[in-house]
Order: structure tokens, then C-alpha cells, then sequence
């Protein structure tokens, strides 16, 4: 990811009406209105989606060879959030106005105050409401009280059979421990990952896509004997990495660089080598500004009651500040003792590396793919002044199109030319073929989708079989013969020096 170089930093408003002229992401059922909360991806964005999607696979299950990933049904046993506790606790507290506009409490009065309120009782928060003249954000009009909604959707099955749309993707592993366990060899560690959707009756949904009703997980449940809680494999390799960490104790301090050796004296080494491979996929995989990113850690009120260490991933989205994407959990075996329990299933297995039975406990490594659009998005947006035009400045592993294919002309040898280019290079990237309009504003079109490199394929192509190579964000071009192109593509895309993969051509094309 390229680093913002512009300060007129777009809002939220600006990003949700580019998203939707350029088909990336718009509201669901538009011809009808719309439904608040919900998005549907459009060509652009479900590429884009589906690129962040394969990156963070490639990266988190290849941490570890008993990681495998799953793909399970969004409609779950009822008995399955009776276990987990979802039915009696997955619950927030809505704010009432006079006219009956709702608001999320904690929301509310922590906008108010400035300062988080998750954690605050019913009664505490309709207290701060009162005493701060905390005001309905719909209607401006006063708050009359302060109730609790179950924020899970139920659903009829037949004629007298009730389910649930899951809240959180993380039950769907929790449910397949014991047959994906078999399939592992019965070996822990072991990673059950999923990509999935998950579903919430949002209080009050806005912000875009940073708070919907039904919204995309990418979770990581690593499930392991908890005596080895204090050791890791490699926790050598990450002894004097540095994290970005707001602790609960100090928040007054800020952002800290602390070591994970120095980690090590509050947290066990399984939690610290985590956090860092965490923190590595932003900074080295991702290349995100690290001044930008922090893991913040919640105490115990804060944090759910079953997790016994918390920290959310969070990044600085500017004018929406700090805003959580993901967080790192050590849930304990709450779920699978939660499990055994209501279905009467023994979830004990046989740990052979200690040569005993165990319960097994769980570290969630749990991401929201709709907040982290929303990032790469807003870090990629830049209008540039020179050329009058927006540039997505995605990296080429993001982009939705690697590279855009330009026949000069839409006819001819250049132009069969140019498909057996296309069709050559579709086979291994992203590809995109564009023969309307000038090459400018091809050009321009192509830099809005945030396409990093363009190909253009003249009639000197046919003679001395060289095409043009155009860079985004540069404008520079470069001349790479036909026979090599795939190879020189696919060390753009690697990240090799622009200059270095063919001969440079002095014009430029803005």
C-alpha cells in the first residue's frame, strides 16, 4: 500500500459516493430505497474483496501447517447460541429519544464525553446520558431511556422449528472442532479458519460500511493445550520485535513500542508470538503506515467475560480516529466447555505430544474484510491536482485489475495483437480490456480503479513485438517485448523497481 501523500483527506460521505459511482460498494436494494445496514459489492469491489480476502489466507495459513479453512452454513441450532451464551448475553443498550430515533448508549455518550463507555451498566449509562444532556443524533431531541435489544436475528424453520443467523462466524468452528480434529490427526495446535458472513440487529447501523448488519469475518480459531500456553515454537523469532500497544494500565502513555520480550512479563508467549505475526501482516504484508496501526488493550470491564487477554486491532482513520478492525482473544474454553455442556458431547481429546486428555482453549485471531475495505479505500483515495483526476493508489496485490490492456487501435493486427495479450496474461492476473476512448482517458479510467500498471499495444507492437508498460502513480512508461511481458508482470506485481523491468521510454502519458 502506497502511503498517502495528500492532507485533503476525503469523508466518509466523499468515500461511500466514489464507492458507488465505481461500482466498488453501494446500498442494497437501491431501486426500492434501500435497507439500512446493508451492502452489496459491486464489480470492482467484490475483485477488491476477494484480493484482500486470498491475501489474508495466504498469509495466516501459512503460519502454521495444522491450519485449514472451513466454509459453514450462516443458519445455525438454536442450542448452539444457547451454548455459547449468545442467547442471554449478546445484547446492547439502545437509547430512546421522544420520538423514538434509536442510538447505540455507549456510542452515544462516548461521542459526547469523549471517551469509551463499553462496559457501563444499563443504569450508568442512562446516568451519564442525563447528567451530560446527551441528545438524540437523529432528531436532536432529548433521551427518554436507555433499553436492551438482543442484536441476534432469528428465523422459522417450517412449521415450528427455530434457528438463528449466526452473529459471529467464530460458533461455525466451534461446532466442527471435534470432525475437524480427526481430519487433522488429532495434532494441536490446530487452526480452524473461516471466511464468512456474519449477522447483527445493529441498534443504530451508519459510518458506511464500519458498522452493518450483516457484514464479512476472516477469524483464525487456534485451538491448543492450554499447559503450553507459556511457550511457542518460534517465540525466539520475535523476542526483540517491537508492538504498537496502548495497555490498559497506561493509556495515559499512548502508543508504546514495547518488545515482545518485555511483553512476555505480563502475557504468555502464545498471546505475544501472535500478536506479533498479527502485526507483521499489516506492516510487512500489507505495507500499512505504522504509525497508524496500534493493538489496544481492554481491561476487564471492557472486554467480554470469557475472554481472559483482549486487544482490538486498531487503525487511525483520521476524521474517524482510532477505529477497531480486528482484535487478538484469548477466549479460554468457554465455548467448547459451553458446547459440551448443552450437547452432551465429550469435547476432550487426546493431546499425544503430552500424552493426555484436554479441553482445549481457544485464540481468536478475528478481522472484519468490510472495515479493512473500507481502509485500503480511504488510504488508497488521493485526488491529484495535476491530473485533475482521482487515483487509487491500491497496491498491485489490492488492485482489482493488476494491469489494463490497450489496443491503439480497435481493429487490425495490433488489436488481435492485444487479445492474445489478454488472454495470455488473464490465465495468472487480473486483467481488465479497455478499447473506448482515447488513451488519456482510458488512462484516467484506469487509475480511478486503482489499476497499477496499463499495457498499450500500437502497430510498431506488431512490428518489433514491444508493447508500452504505463505506471499509476508515476506515469512513467517503459518498452517490454512480448516474449518477456508475463515475466515483467509478474515482478511488478512482486514489487521490483518499475525502471529495472524494461527500457525506459521518455514520454509520458498523464
Amino acid at each position: 500500500m502506497v502511503k498517502k501523500v495528500t492532507t485533503d483527506e476525503p469523508s466518509i460521505d466523499e468515500l461511500a459516493t466514489f464507492c458507488k459511482r465505481k461500482g466498488l460498494i453501494y446500498q442494497t436494494c437501491e431501486i426500492y430505497g434501500g435497507l439500512a445496514g446493508f451492502y452489496d459489492y459491486g464489480s470492482l469491489g467484490t475483485l477488491l474483496k476477494r484480493n484482500f480476502e486470498d491475501l489474508w489466507r495466504e498469509y495466516f495459513l501459512g503460519l502454521d501447517d495444522n491450519f485449514s479453512e472451513i466454509s459453514a452454513s450462516e443458519i445455525m441450532h438454536e442450542k448452539t447460541f444457547e451454548a455459547s451464551g449468545h442467547l442471554k448475553n449478546f445484547t446492547d443498550f439502545v437509547a430512546l429519544c421522544e420520538k423514538g430515533h434509536s442510538d447505540r448508549a455507549d456510542l452515544l455518550l462516548g461521542k459526547k464525553i469523549g471517551k469509551r463507555c463499553e462496559g457501563m451498566t444499563k443504569e450508568e449509562l442512562a446516568q451519564g446520558i442525563e447528567e451530560h444532556g446527551v441528545k438524540c443524533s437523529t432528531c436532536g431531541l432529548p433521551i427518554v431511556s436507555v433499553d436492551v435489544l438482543n442484536m441476534m436475528f432469528p428465523l422459522s424453520l417450517g412449521m415450528n422449528s427455530r434457528a438463528f443467523l449466526r452473529p459471529e462466524t467464530a460458533q461455525s468452528p466451534y461446532v466442527n472442532f471435534l470432525r475437524q480434529f480427526d481430519l487433522a490427526r488429532k495434532k494441536l495446535p490446530m487452526g480452524i479458519a473461516l471466511i464468512g458472513k456474519a449477522y447483527r440487529n445493529e441498534i443504530s447501523p451508519r459510518n458506511f460500511v464500519l458498522r452493518q448488519r450483516a457484514f464479512t469475518q476472516a477469524e483464525l480459531q487456534i485451538f491448543f493445550n492450554s499447559s503450553k500456553i507459556n511457550t511457542h515454537d518460534k517465540i525466539k523469532d520475535v523476542q526483540t520485535y517491537e508492538l504498537n500497544v496502548v495497555l490498559s494500565s497506561q493509556r495515559s502513555k499512548g502508543i508504546q513500542k514495547i518488545k515482545c520480550k518485555d511483553m512476555l512479563k505480563s502475557l504468555p508467549a502464545f498471546y505475544v508470538y501472535y500478536l506479533a505475526q498479527v502485526q507483521k501482516f499489516y506492516f510487512d504484508f500489507l505495507k500499512l503506515d505504522k504509525e497508524k496501526f496500534r493493538f489496544y488493550e481492554l481491561n476487564d470491564k471492557e472486554r467480554a467475560f470469557y475472554n481472559k487477554y483482549h486487544f482490538d486491532i486498531e487503525f487511525d482513520l483520521g476524521k474517524l480516529g482510532w477505529t477497531e478492525l480486528g482484535g487478538v482473544h484469548y477466549r479460554t474454553n468457554h465455548d467448547l466447555q459451553g458446547h459440551e455442556k448443552v450437547s452432551g458431547q465429550s469435547m476432550l481429546v487426546q493431546d499425544d505430544s503430552v500424552g493426555e486428555k484436554t479441553l482445549p482453549h481457544v485464540l481468536e485471531l478475528s478481522f472484519g474484510v468490510d472495515r479493512h475495505l473500507y481502509l485500503m479505500i480511504s488510504e488508497a483515495y488521493n485526488k491529484d491536482k495535476e491530473r485533475d483526476n482521482i487515483i487509487m493508489k491500491f497496491s498491485a496485490k489490492i488492485s482489482p485489475y493488476q494491469v489494463a490492456i490497450f489496443p491503439l487501435i480497435a481493429e487490425g493486427k495490433s488489436y488481435l495483437l492485444a487479445r492474445d495479450i489478454f488472454e495470455s496474461l488473464r490465465k495468472r492476473f487480473s486483467v481488465s480490456f479497455d478499447v473506448s476512448g482515447s488513451i488519456g482517458r482510458r488512462y484516467a479510467r484506469q487509475d480511478e480503479n486503482g489499476t497499477p500498471y496499463c499495457i498499450t499495444i500500437d502497430e510498431d507492437s506488431v512490428k518489433n513485438k514491444a508493447v508500452t508498460i504505463r505506471e499509476r502513480d508515476s506515469t512513467k512508461q517503459i518498452r517490454v517485448k512480448v516474449g518477456d511481458l508475463k515475466e515483467a508482470v509478474e515482478e511488478l506485481v512482486e514489487g521490483k523497481s518499475f525502471e529495472k523491468v524494461g527500457k525506459v521510454v521518455n514520454t509520458r502519458v498523464k
